[in-house]
C-alpha cells in the first residue's frame, strides 16, 4: 500500500497533504515528497495528515527525518490532524515539530497575519492518484 500527496505553496507558508497509509513502503514515496518540498517554497511546511489511514513506526520515523531535511534547508515542520493511533515522539536531535489539532487551526495560526487585500498567491504539485478538484 502507498500513499498520495498533494503539495501547494501559499505566499508565506506551504501544505503537504497526504493520503493513503504511511507504512513501511510508502516511507520512500514519502521521502520523495519532501525533497520535491525542499527543492520548491520557502517558510514552514504543514504536513496535513487528515487523509492518512495509518502510520506504521517506520512511517512516523520518515515524518521525523523529513523534519529534518527541512530544517538543514531552513524550513521547520508542522503537523495538523495527526492519527488517532499513534503520536510522534520524535529523538533529542529532531527540530521542534509543532502538532494542530486539524488543517484549519494550522492554517489559522499561518494565515491570520495576512492583510485583508492580499489574494494569496498559491502553486499545487500532486501525485496521479489525488483526487483532482
Amino acid at each position: 500500500m502507498t500513499i498520495e500527496w498533494h503539495y501547494a505553496v501559499e505566499d508565506t507558508f506551504a501544505v503537504l497533504s497526504v493520503a493513503g497509509h504511511l507504512g513501511p513502503q510508502a516511507a520512500r514515496r514519502f521521502g520523495g515528497a519532501v525533497g520535491w518540498v525542499v527543492a520548491r517554497g520557502t517558510g514552514p511546511v504543514v504536513l496535513d495528515l487528515t487523509g492518512l489511514r495509518g502510520w506504521s513506526t517506520e512511517g512516523r520515523l520518515a515524518i521525523i527525518e523529513g523534519a529534518r531535511r527541512l530544517a538543514d534547508a531552513g524550513r521547520s515542520l508542522e503537523l495538523a490532524a495527526i492519527p488517532a493511533d499513534g503520536s510522534l515522539v520524535p529523538d533529542g536531535d529532531c527540530p521542534d515539530i509543532p502538532v494542530h489539532k486539524d488543517l484549519a487551526t494550522a492554517l489559522a495560526t499561518h494565515t491570520r497575519h495576512r492583510a485583508a487585500a492580499d489574494d494569496g498567491h498559491q502553486q499545487a504539485w500532486r501525485t496521479d492518484g489525488w483526487p483532482a478538484g
